[in-house]
């Protein structure tokens, strides 16, 4: 009986002083989220990514499979500026998750921290994808990752104050070495501030601000507007005035448009990662920023 009672009691402080599980499951609805999450929460969080990077963020569908997930996350931690709008509000409603509402501590939203750009002085779907708050694709600036990995640790604290300590340790030590990567990145990319370009669609005004790259004209003639060969051939006509070193465009773009303008104006034709997932090297958020700062030196070339 006695020999019983000691295992019990050496079981019982065994399990005491096993680290804890992960509690928190996390629904991420871009891949940046997810990354930044798995940077802070580490073994603390079960994440669930609701999009890839071959996807477009504006155009997804409200899948069972969607809801499902959200209905046992803990956290929902979304771009916010209507970027989601088409989705994720149904999938929150039917989910009927009332941790992750909006308003709740359960709901984040990551433009929430950062000061967005392109706010419309006018509202009108005729001119396309227009976002009333500003343009949401803020990831593209890692300084912008920085801004909401703070409020995103202190909001997985709050949620799972056992851990707290943990998600603070966590994000210091990301914080430490995020900045000292961006000041690589920044050394590195030097050769391209000013240097004008063209974009495929208005995704990267947040990296143009941080690199100080031109932006002549976009190959959409409204954002989301596929463009039409006159309309490309309008914007030839400006590069014979305002010649430019590269057309950018995101990873789940097609390259049709990018690879006509590109062949007649005789520039590069560089597709960037646009986030996680976008390409082979951008496995991650240092990755996702190595590999962008990479192509973009190379299209320079």
């Amino acid at each position: 009986m006695i020999s019983h009672l000691k295992t019990i009691a050496v079981f019982a402080l065994v399990a005491f002083a096993a680290p804890a599980l992960a509690t928190l499951n996390v629904f991420a609805t871009m891949p940046e989220w997810s990354a930044l999450a798995e940077e802070l929460g580490g073994d603390k969080v079960k994440i669930y990514t609701a999009t890839n990077a071959l996807q477009d963020a504006h155009h997804v569908e409200a899948k069972p499979s969607l809801i499902a997930r959200a209905r046992s996350a803990d956290l929902v931690v979304a771009t916010g500026a209507e970027l989601e709008i088409g989705w994720l509000p149904l999938v929150i409603q039917q989910a009927g998750n009332p941790k992750i509402q909006p308003g709740r501590p359960g709901y984040f939203e990551a433009t929430g921290f950062v000061p967005l750009l392109e706010r419309p002085a006018r509202l009108d779907r005729s001119e396309g994808d227009v976002h009333p708050g500003g343009n949401p694709h803020i990831q593209t600036d890692p300084r912008n990752i920085a801004r909401v990995a703070g409020p995103l640790a202190a909001r997985l604290a709050s949620l799972d104050p056992e851990n707290a300590a943990y998600y603070q340790a966590r994000y210091k030590a990301f914080a430490e070495r995020w900045n000292a990567a961006i000041a690589k990145w920044e050394k590195q990319a030097a050769p391209l501030k000013g240097m004008p370009i063209l974009v495929q669609h208005k995704a990267f005004t947040y990296l143009e601000s941080w690199l100080g790259l031109h932006q002549v004209a976009a190959l959409e003639p409204k954002p989301g507007i596929e463009p039409t060969t006159a309309h490309l051939s309008e914007v030839l006509a400006t590069l014979q005035r305002q010649p430019v070193k590269m057309v950018i465009r995101a990873a789940y773009q097609s390259d049709r448009a990018s690879q006509w303008i590109a062949e007649r104006a005789k520039i590069n034709a560089v597709m960037l990662p646009f986030t996680v997932g976008g390409d082979d090297d951008a496995k991650d958020l240092y990755g996702l920023f190595d590999d962008t700062i990479a192509r973009l030196l190379k299209g320079a070339q």
